[in-house]
């Protein structure tokens, strides 16, 4: 009588299974902290990319409006440019096809971190202009606000006043007693006229900050 040879069958030990698993977790570990890095470099990347997107649409912005400042030709013994604070207020021209040169108030802000810029109607009525003007200033103006950039950790301005020739902080001659609102009219007495702009900004996660010097009434 033959006996046929029996073949066992063996399967896992638990021993070999805690060892796959280990393995398996180890590799999904390095799995995950490798697919974690990826994601926080694009999402660091994407914040740079944005905050590079919107201090280029700030400075250009900043650069046009500078550029088409009124002139003292168009607007005389007025006010046409103030910095205080951490506020930009301007008058600038608006010329437009087929239409009369006119002037607009645009004002700048930085609060909360946030930088925006609105602006008025444009007009050739020089009683609404220093209406704008004036409720600009005092920050009770309607217009419309449209945010520029975010993430602002610092922000300073000083202006270029070709009598003193030399660069003052912004807000800093507010008080001198040549100046004068727009409303002063003829009657008032000569203002003192910017010739430059600079613009420092720092922005969160930078280490460097951005700085900018515009020139006023170059177009």
């Amino acid at each position: 009588m033959h006996h046929r040879p029996q073949h066992t069958r063996r399967g896992f030990t638990l021993i070999e299974l805690l060892v796959a698993i280990a393995i398996l977790a180890i590799i999904a570990v390095m799995g995950w902290s490798g697919l974690d890095s990826i994601i926080r470099a694009r999402v660091t990347l994407t914040r740079e990319l944005e905050q590079s997107r919107g201090a280029q649409i700030s400075f250009v912005q900043l650069e046009n409006d500078c550029a088409h400042l009124v002139s003292e030709s168009l607007l005389p013994r007025r006010e046409n440019l103030r910095a205080f604070e951490q506020q930009l207020i301007l008058i600038r021209t608006v010329y437009d096809d087929n239409q009369p040169t006119r002037l607009q108030v645009v004002a700048y802000r930085m609060q909360d971190g946030i930088f925006t810029r609105r602006e008025s109607i444009a007009t050739r009525d020089l009683k609404m202009l220093d209406s704008y003007w004036q409720n600009a200033i005092n920050g009770n103006d309607n217009m419309p606000v449209v945010k520029l950039q975010t993430d602002i950790t610092a922000f300073q301005m000083r202006t270029w006043n070709n009598d003193e020739n030399s660069w003052r902080v912004a807000g800093s001659d507010i008080a001198a007693p040549q100046t004068v609102v727009p409303g002063a009219g003829k009657a008032g007495k000569e203002v003192p006229r910017k010739t430059g702009l600079e613009v420092t900004m720092q922005l969160a996660g930078q280490a460097n900050p951005l700085l900018k010097i515009f020139l006023l009434g170059a177009a």
